[in-house]
């Protein structure tokens, strides 16, 4: 038996959620935070220094200084699992593409800690925009496990909602100090209290809801659609805009976007009335609209709105919230303008590239525009009939070059 370390917080992935929010969260909480992480440079430098800034992008710039830490590469397994076996709780934040990895990781990690101390249970926030993410957590990690491991008992998995905004860090930054890492001061962490085994940690900027489903989808049908929205119709505006707040800065604009962010606010009224009402919604919108328009943070258009396939996807921010409108009978009009900019936009980054992956979306945009309704954005040419009909007149209005002053 090997004693639980309840003050040891283990962090898969050392980026920039996981070191400016997950890590600083419980390390100012007073855990130690032990990250785990691929990239060799980053680790290196966690074991050097045993800090790392995080800098407040605000009006008055504030920089943090964030302790008690250390990492461990990814690739030593058998360290990665005598941390797992030790731990009082584990968070994962490795992006949805780098999921896959880890499931390994934890299985064999948590198959340890059962030798080392067979009652020990050990709750995984999982720290990633991904919906109903226990279920899948609980698919992949299940797979890996004996049939006889106690898995409801020993496995707590909490979902979450991250709503904290992390630009992309300019070259130079990263050069100037490869372990800094930018946000803006919103803090709050929501999670799915009724996730938890063990006693939820009593940290400060954690917020445990009851029906996570519906924090998920207000992330999902307001922040990140809203966020969506402003890069797409902004782009569509003026594609010579960079950042965020310049697009939004423009009264059209940001017209446009709370408009769609108030008709897809329709759609959680309806579905969860009573988690929500109008008026937390309608704060909700305004203070998310300020956020957006951080100059500090240095937001841009590209960082916005790429990864088109993904944020076009079928059960994501635009068509996820139009299908849910259709299907409950409920305008989506502006819901679906935002999606045809998104369509059409083609902002570039720094270097004046593109993702390799939305290279491929363009190409598909040059075959139809019916191929990416139907393929990327899930819609069915014959249930869908009038979207898709509204959809190729909003697509002729934006090919014909006209100003962006339409109200749909």
């Amino acid at each position: 038996m090997r004693e639980i370390q309840q003050n040891k917080i283990v962090v898969f992935g050392a980026g920039k959620i996981g070191r400016s929010f997950i890590g600083q969260l419980f390390s100012r909480g007073g855990y130690e935070v032990v990250f785990v992480d691929l990239y060799k440079p980053v680790i290196d430098a966690l074991n050097r220094r045993g800090n790392y800034k995080v800098v407040i992008k605000a009006e008055k710039e504030e920089v943090l200084n964030i302790d008690r830490i250390r990492g461990v590469h990814a690739s030593a397994r058998s360290s990665v699992s005598q941390e797992l076996s030790t731990a009082g709780i584990v968070a994962v934040s490795v992006g949805l593409n780098g999921l896959k990895g880890i499931f390994p990781v934890l299985a064999q990690g948590l198959l340890v800690r059962f030798r080392n101390n067979e009652n020990a249970p050990l709750d995984i926030i999982i720290a990633e925009n991904l919906r109903n993410a226990d279920a899948f957590f609980r698919e992949q990690l299940i797979k890996r496990l004996p049939f006889q491991y106690p898995f409801d008992k020993l496995v707590g998995l909490v979902e979450t909602s991250i709503g904290k905004m992390v630009p992309i860090m300019l070259k130079k930054d990263m050069k100037e100090d490869i372990l800094q890492v930018f946000a803006e001061p919103y803090n709050t962490l929501i999670l799915n209290k009724h996730g938890f085994i063990n006693p939820i940690p009593d940290i400060q900027g954690l917020s445990p809801k009851g029906n996570m489903k519906a924090w998920v989808d207000r992330k999902l049908f307001i922040h990140n659609l809203g966020h969506a929205a402003a890069s797409y119709v902004g782009y569509a505006y003026n594609p010579d805009l960079v950042y965020l707040h310049e697009v939004l800065a423009i009264p059209t604009v940001i017209s446009i976007v709370r408009d769609t962010m108030l008709q897809a606010a329709d759609i959680l009224l309806i579905k969860y009335p009573d988690d929500f009402c109008r008026e937390d919604i309608i704060n909700h919108i305004n203070d998310l609209l300020e956020r957006f328009q951080n100059k500090a943070l240095g937001d841009t258009v590209f960082r916005v709105g790429c990864d088109l396939f993904r944020k076009l996807g079928s059960d994501d921010r635009l068509a996820g919230a139009i299908h849910a409108a259709f299907n409950l009978d409920l305008p989506y009009s502006k819901i679906l303008f935002a999606l045809i900019c998104g369509i059409h936009f083609r902002a570039k980054n720094e270097e004046g590239k593109w993702l390799a992956e939305d290279r491929r979306f363009f190409s598909l945009c040059k075959k139809s525009l019916y191929l990416v309704l139907t393929d990327v954005c899930g819609f069915d040419r014959f249930r869908h009939e009038k979207i898709f009909q509204l959809a190729e007149t909003m697509d002729r209005y934006l090919n014909s070059a006209l100003p962006l002053i339409r109200v749909w």
